[in-house]
């Protein structure tokens, strides 16, 4: 999993709230085994019209929101099913982070294992987030994990709360997997003294 430090990037805002994870990855594309391909269907149903085709009026199909990697969101962001494909979809698109004022525990748990940050900041600090990101042309944001912290080159700073050990996870790039190898020493010495059933019917007839 790719360690999350320090990341700058453009930001795109999407001013609604309650966004379900039905709508960040419909259900009809589920049907993948990978973790990837899915970003062209991030939010499908509002980039697509039913004949398959562009609607054209979405925020993120603005010319000026192309390669933008920090979402700005209303709150409740990622409520709805616990399917993990809504993270692999924004990760595929070419987000880094979301912020909002709130998440849905599953969608920001799902975040954690995949090395995507959930930034929460203030209702008042979203809403200005989202504001200078249509003022202000080519608008970008210092995400700084390392100091919990949010900035911009407009004099916007302020400091985000996250929990210690979902830091150091992102930070060292550490998912299920890593967290257990990080142990892996001590697991082969346990399975030495401890020999599966098998084995131990190898040598005992």
């Amino acid at each position: 999993m790719k360690p999350f430090r320090t990341h700058r990037g453009l930001v795109a805002p999407l001013d609604r709230i309650n966004v379900d994870t039905d709508q960040i990855i419909p259900k009809q594309f589920l049907k993948r085994i990978e973790r990837t391909g899915f970003g062209q269907f991030l939010f499908y149903d509002w980039r697509f019209a039913a004949d398959g085709k562009k609607s054209g009026d979405f925020i993120l199909d603005e010319p000026r929101y192309a390669g933008a990697s920090i979402l700005v969101a209303g709150k409740n962001f990622g409520c709805g099913s616990s399917r993990e494909h809504a993270v692999w979809a924004l990760a595929d698109f070419g987000f880094r982070a979301v912020i909002s004022s709130s998440f849905a525990d599953i969608f920001a748990n799902n975040s954690t294992k995949n090395g995507f940050l959930t930034v929460l900041l203030r209702e008042d600090e979203v809403g200005e987030l989202m504001r200078r990101a249509r003022e202000v042309n080519d608008y970008q944001l210092t995400i700084d994990l390392e100091q919990c912290e949010v900035r911009d080159d407009q004099g916007f700073c302020t400091k985000f709360p996250i929990d210690d050990f979902v830091r150091h996870c992102l930070l060292n790039g550490l998912d299920d997997i890593g967290l257990t190898l990080q142990h892996e020493a001590e697991i082969a010495s346990y399975e030495t003294v401890h020999p599966p059933p098998s084995a131990l019917q190898a040598r005992h007839p």
